[in-house]
C-alpha cells in the first residue's frame, strides 16, 4: 500500500496498567519472583524497553556546537510532519483494506488527500530550504523509500523528473536518503532524535531502516578520535 504514501507526501513535503511491584520469596528459595499488580503470572523479569547511556556532548569548536544546535532546532521543527506522514499511511492502509469497490477506495484517498492540504499545507510552506531537505531525509527514516520514489510509484517518471527538478532549483532533492551509518549529519540528526526521545522531548517513533544506534555511536565517536 505504499504507493498511497504520495498523496501525503504531496501535502506534508500513561496508563499501561503497571501501577505497582512486589518482591515476594518462593518459600525458602533465595530466588525471588517479581508480581505486576492485576497480573497473576508470576515473572522472573520484566521486559524493559531499550536504553541507551548518553555521552555528554562535545564539540571540537565553537562552530561544530553551533551547527549541531541550529541542527537540533530544525529537527525538532520538521519531525512531526515526518512522524505524521507515517501514520497518516498506516491510517490510509487500515481504511483501504475496509474499501472493497475501486471506485470508493478513489473516493476515499482523494478525500483524505483534500483534508491533509488544507490542514497543513500552509504550515509547511514556511519550511525553509534546510528544513524541508531534513524532512526529506526523515520520512525515507520513516517509510524506507524516498520522496521522490514514493511519487513516482503512482504517477508518471516524467512527473517525478519534474518534481526533483523543480526541487533543485531550491537546492532541494526529493532523491535524498538517509544513511546515519555513512553521513555524518544523518548521524547526528539520529542522536537528536535519540536525546529527545528519552527525554520526552519528542514522541518515539521507530525507523523502518536497519541500524543500531549505540554502533553509530561508537562509530563515529572513533572517527572523531582518529581525526584528533
Amino acid at each position: 500500500m505504499k504507493k498511497y504514501f504520495h498523496l501525503i507526501l504531496i501535502s506534508l513535503i500513561g496508563y499501561i496498567g503497571v501501577s505497582q511491584l512486589k518482591e515476594r520469596p518462593l518459600d525458602s528459595i533465595a530466588e525471588k519472583m517479581i508480581i505486576i499488580e492485576g497480573d497473576s503470572i508470576f515473572r522472573q523479569s520484566i521486559a524493559l524497553e531499550e536504553v541507551y547511556v548518553f555521552g555528554k556532548l562535545e564539540f571540537s569548536s565553537y562552530g561544530d556546537k553551533l551547527k549541531y544546535y541550529i541542527l537540533r532546532r530544525k529537527t525538532f521543527k520538521v519531525y512531526p510532519y515526518a512522524k505524521m506522514a507515517s501514520e497518516r499511511l498506516e491510517e490510509l492502509n487500515d481504511s483501504l483494506l475496509k474499501i472493497k469497490r475501486k471506485r470508493k477506495r478513489k473516493k476515499f484517498t482523494k478525500n483524505l488527500q483534500k483534508y491533509i492540504e488544507e490542514e497543513f499545507s500552509e504550515e509547511l510552506k514556511k519550511l525553509t530550504r534546510t528544513e524541508g531537505q531534513i524532512l526529506i531525509k526523515l520520512i525515507y527514516r520513516q517509510t524506507g523509500n524516498t520522496s521522490y520514489g514514493l511519487v513516482r510509484e503512482l504517477r508518471s517518471g516524467w512527473r517525478a523528473f519534474w518534481y526533483n527538478s523543480t526541487a533543485k532549483m531550491f537546492k532541494i532533492s526529493l532523491k535524498e536518503e538517509y544513511h546515519p551509518e555513512s553521513i555524518h549529519e544523518d548521524y547526528l540528526i539520529e542522536d537528536i532524535l535519540q536525546r529527545a526521545f528519552a527525554a520526552g522531548q519528542l514522541e518515539r517513533q521507530e525507523s523502518v531502516l536497519d541500524y543500531d544506534y549505540a554502533s553509530l555511536s561508537n562509530k563515529w565517536a572513533n572517527t572523531e578520535k582518529e581525526k584528533k
